[in-house]
């Protein structure tokens, strides 16, 4: 990928000194085979939510649904997800639901964040490149996102959000990640082009920014409108950026909050 760019005054965070955890390394990692199980003889780390087999539990779970990538398997057992919701839903953290984080909004379910990276990496051999996010949140798929992909760049428009994600990844310190508070209709242009684009809102069209920031080979997943847009009828949606142009393919429905311009 093309060079980082450098930054505006807007981003917000700060990377710090320590490097990505992997997938399956680190002291809250959960040590996983090629497979995406468990491996063999390695012990449940920390207590309670802070195991490793409270993950684990929640990784075999992903796998029973279809999810067949290791890499992304491994991500979903290393990131703590309880950090991400509001103290009085920890205990529904590894639930596969969905839970409010605040200003309307959502943390998607696990298995929503596993299905769309995984379709995001379309069977690629390593980590993906140059990625952006539209709609951080809390920060959880962000943080997922950061160790299946060289970098990562978040926005969010909403104020409030986009400041506690940025509490909330603080901690963990991942020098590939970097948070932005702006529209995420317009995508991130200087960031551009993106091996990758997920999107975490729906919208009824895909804007022309996105697929124009869009690497050629590059993939973008989002939800959209569809069948009868004013049923709230969503679904996933796959678009492939080739040589010949949009390959569009729609998937699985789904069920996100509306995509809205602007800041907040």
């Amino acid at each position: 990928m093309n060079k980082r760019p450098s930054f505006p005054v807007r981003l917000d965070f700060s990377s710090g000194q320590a490097q990505a955890r992997r997938p399956g390394s680190g002291h809250s990692g959960a040590a996983l085979s090629k497979d995406g199980k468990p491996a063999a003889g390695a012990p449940p780390q920390g207590v309670g939510l802070d195991s490793g087999a409270v993950r684990m539990n929640m990784v075999r779970k992903l796998a029973g649904q279809g999810i067949t990538d290791p890499l992304v398997l491994s991500a979903m057992g290393s990131i703590e997800r309880h950090r991400f919701v509001d103290s009085a839903l920890v205990n529904q953290a590894y639930e596969d639901t969905s839970l409010p984080i605040g200003l309307g909004q959502t943390i998607s379910k696990p298995g929503v964040v596993a299905r769309m990276a995984e379709l995001l990496r379309h069977g690629a051999a390593g980590r993906l490149g140059r990625v952006l996010e539209i709609g951080t949140g809390c920060g959880y798929q962000a943080a997922v996102l950061s160790l299946l992909a060289d970098e990562v760049y978040s926005i969010e428009r909403l104020r409030g959000l986009h400041e506690k994600a940025r509490d909330n990844l603080r901690q963990l310190r991942l020098a590939n990640l970097h948070l932005l508070f702006g529209d995420g209709t317009l995508g991130y242009a200087k960031g551009a082009p993106y091996a990758a684009i997920i999107v975490a809102a729906a919208s009824e069209s895909v804007p022309p920014a996105w697929t124009d920031q869009l690497a050629v080979g590059g993939r973008l997943v989002a939800p959209v409108a569809h069948g009868r847009a004013a049923a709230g009828q969503q679904a996933l949606l796959v678009i492939d950026k080739t040589v010949q142009g949009l390959q569009r393919t729609v998937l699985e429905a789904v069920h996100f909050v509306p995509l809205k311009s602007g800041l907040a």
